[in-house]
């Protein structure tokens, strides 16, 4: 990476915002102020908690029903794979013999599911974080500060803390390659699909893979692999498929803590947190600290349209203010295919499949995806329900 000369452009994808940043710090700063106006505060109960957690990052329609703290973690992983794609992009222009990806350009901004906090297991450590590029920075600096201990009389080795796990190393390259094995860390993403590597040669592989593409018809619509038959397709897809169920509704989710965390927000009245100066009292710090704004006398919101001076005490008045001022000479391009309403955006369009004709996707798949069709107009993209019947299938 020393070697690839220029800056990084770090363009930030929140709804129309065109601000680009080169260092990780005052990108990541900057996403963070649209979190902060994003999330609900003080009227959170008059607000529907499907718009409350919908990610507003371009060609993403994440939407967690979780908590907010879900999205926080959510939108943090949009800022790091924006830096692994410009990697990407930059390992292309380095090697001219490599044809550009020829997967779908819609699924670029696509990213994991991530249920918990990124937990540091380094031996005494247990730090947590909610933004990776962060925690993986973090885990880098334990590999600098690494004991070793002598293998012979001119030989050291270096050895990994992390939990129950005893390799060693020569030295403490090879150590910090080994992290990302307990990490899950990629270094690299393809700038046209998203898909996340990691090492460049996995990327590379990936691009010259695609030649024999027309042998692979059946393809996953959760993480965009595809397949030689639709046998492997199904065997592939129970990789997705939740199992633990709640006991309180039909919500399946991957693991016991996420299961925990959805019964404490969706069927607990408990709300541990607590303000120091009204009867306030919510379920999680984030929202408290929303909360907290409203004891000070200066507006804690302001529009982020480029122009435009608009403060306002509540988030609501100032989504309301976007919409009927700056939304309402844009050219609605998202299409319902049941009813021919449109939208400007597709996460309204989403909330609108949800409310009114009762769509609902299986556990595991947090979005729908939509795709341009020939008169211009953005609709559900309909190989999304054959994965999806797939899927109902499989549970």
């Amino acid at each position: 990476k020393a070697g690839w000369k220029g800056a990084l452009v770090l363009q930030c994808e929140w709804e129309v915002c065109t601000y680009v940043a080169s260092k990780m710090e005052e990108f990541c700063e900057h996403v963070g102020q649209h979190l902060q106006r994003h999330l609900p505060g003080e009227h959170r109960e008059e607000m529907d908690p499907l718009e409350e957690y919908t990610c507003l990052w371009q060609e993403c329609g994440f939407c967690s029903p979780e908590s907010s703290a879900d999205l926080v973690r959510h939108v943090y992983f949009h800022c790091y794979h924006t830096k692994l794609k410009q990697w990407g992009l930059r390992a292309l222009q380095s090697q001219s013999d490599v044809s550009p990806c020829q997967l779908d350009f819609q699924s670029r901004n696509i990213i994991p599911e991530i249920q918990e906090n990124f937990l540091c297991l380094w031996e005494y450590c247990e730090r947590s974080f909610d933004n990776p590029e962060w925690f993986y920075r973090h885990v880098e600096d334990h590999s600098f500060c690494s004991e070793y201990k002598a293998a012979g009389k001119e030989n050291h080795v270096f050895l990994c803390g992390w939990k129950d796990c005893d390799c060693t190393f020569k030295g403490r390259c090879k150590l910090r390659e080994h992290l990302r094995s307990h990490t899950q860390e990629k270094v690299v993403a393809c700038p046209t699909c998203g898909g996340m590597f990691a090492n460049n040669t996995k990327f590379f592989d990936h691009i010259r893979r695609q030649t024999a593409l027309d042998q692979q018809r059946f393809q996953c619509s959760h993480c965009s692999k595809r397949f030689a038959t639709e046998r492997l397709l199904r065997d592939h897809m129970r990789n997705h498929v939740n199992h633990y169920k709640c006991p309180l509704c039909d919500m399946t989710c991957p693991l016991p803590s996420s299961l925990r965390n959805h019964i404490r927000f969706r069927h607990s009245e408990e709300r541990p947190f607590k303000c120091d100066y009204c009867d306030y009292s919510c379920k999680n710090l984030i929202d408290l600290r929303k909360h907290l704004d409203t004891h000070s006398k200066d507006p804690a919101y302001r529009c982020e349209f480029e122009g435009c001076s608009f403060t306002a005490r509540s988030l609501c008045s100032i989504k309301l203010h976007y919409r009927k001022v700056h939304e309402g000479d844009s050219e609605p391009r998202y299409k319902c295919h049941v009813c021919d309403k449109c939208f400007t955006r597709g996460n309204n369009l989403t909330v609108h499949l949800r409310k009114k004709h009762q769509f609902k996707w299986p556990s595991g798949h947090p979005r729908f995806r939509y795709k341009e069709h020939e008169d211009g107009y953005m609709r559900l993209q309909l190989v999304r329900y054959e994965s999806v019947e797939l899927t109902e299938q499989l549970l």
